[in-house]
């Protein structure tokens, strides 16, 4: 088998997809694979349609989500590259855990999105519980649906409406609530404008025609807001202060290294204890996240993971 470069050493998706092994559990995939150039079979990964229904597969062949499902034009996840997020996040608590990493663990999914993939892969792989924060009503909707739908995951998931305009942990963090991280994957575009070329250039590489859906979808929430990720990560570092003593680790992906120097200045302005950058590859890709934490060495490792339910 081929290994996938780069993917963290606990990732599933070391290799290249099993379409027998995927097709059994998720019979849907059928109508969708088709003999490679390459000899073996393969989906058309610019069909949005294909590469949610290999969603789907994939989440319940590897961590058994016999339901999912996203409404139409909604962020449709490479799961590779969350999981990965999730394993090296993993990682980062295991050193304040004695190098192992802990399954009393409490995260805070900012944006859990209709997906509401990081809660999915995070539970399955470490028996983690989540809040999920979310400003629209349909991805909270279409997020509880796949939690109801299957089983046992209403007890490790749960689901908050950011109700506070412009706010992204005011209102979601309850008084006297601990979480050991947080996690994020921020609208990198500035613009509508911005994020619609970028759209556009997808397209062409693609070769789609400009009006074609793409295969990731995404709605306007999911992919800008005024001043991009930029913006987006200062104003989550700015109200990271307010709960200093409530989380361990801050953390949010980081989709362009020249934005770093800018946050750095931020995260060094709001007077954190310590700053993590982690390099994470897929293949071509190459994506990082940052932590930030406002506690010592010796107050992580002290702090039990409780009160966060």
């Amino acid at each position: 088998m081929t290994t996938k470069p780069g993917l963290h050493p606990r990732n599933r998706h070391q290799h290249r997809y099993d379409f027998n092994a995927l097709q059994q559990d998720c019979p849907e995939l059928n109508a969708f694979v088709r003999p490679s150039p390459a000899g073996g079979t393969t989906i058309d990964f610019a069909d949005p349609v294909a590469v949610k229904t290999l969603n789907k597969a994939l989440l319940a062949h590897f961590y058994q989500v016999k339901n999912w499902d996203i409404p139409d034009g909604f962020l449709c996840p490479p799961v590779p590259g969350r999981a990965d997020y999730v394993h090296h996040l993993a990682d980062l608590l295991a050193q304040d855990h004695n190098g192992v990493v802990p399954r009393d663990v409490t995260v805070l999914d900012i944006g859990v999105g209709a997906n509401c993939i990081y809660p999915l892969i995070g539970h399955h792989e470490y028996g983690w519980r989540f809040t999920g924060g979310e400003v629209s009503d349909e991805a909270l909707k279409s997020a509880n649906a796949i939690i109801l739908a299957n089983p046992g995951l209403n007890k490790a998931i749960r689901l908050r409406r950011q109700k506070t305009p412009g706010a992204i942990l005011t209102g979601v963090i309850h008084k006297n609530e601990f979480y050991d991280a947080t996690m994020c994957n921020p609208p990198f575009h500035d613009s509508l404008a911005t994020a619609t070329a970028s759209s556009e250039r997808k397209r062409r590489n693609l070769g789609l025609k400009d009006s074609a859906p793409l295969n990731f979808g995404g709605q306007e929430q999911e992919l800008w807001c005024e001043g991009g990720e930029v913006a987006f990560i200062t104003t989550l570092i700015q109200e990271s202060k307010a709960f200093a003593r409530q989380v361990k680790w801050f953390t949010t992906l980081v989709s362009k290294g020249d934005n770093l120097p800018e946050l750095y200045r931020a995260l060094q302005q709001a007077g954190v204890e310590k700053v993590v950058k982690v390099e994470m590859s897929q293949g071509q890709k190459q994506s990082r996240f940052i932590a930030w934490t406002f506690l010592n060495d010796a107050q992580r490792s002290r702090r039990a993971s409780s009160g966060a339910r």
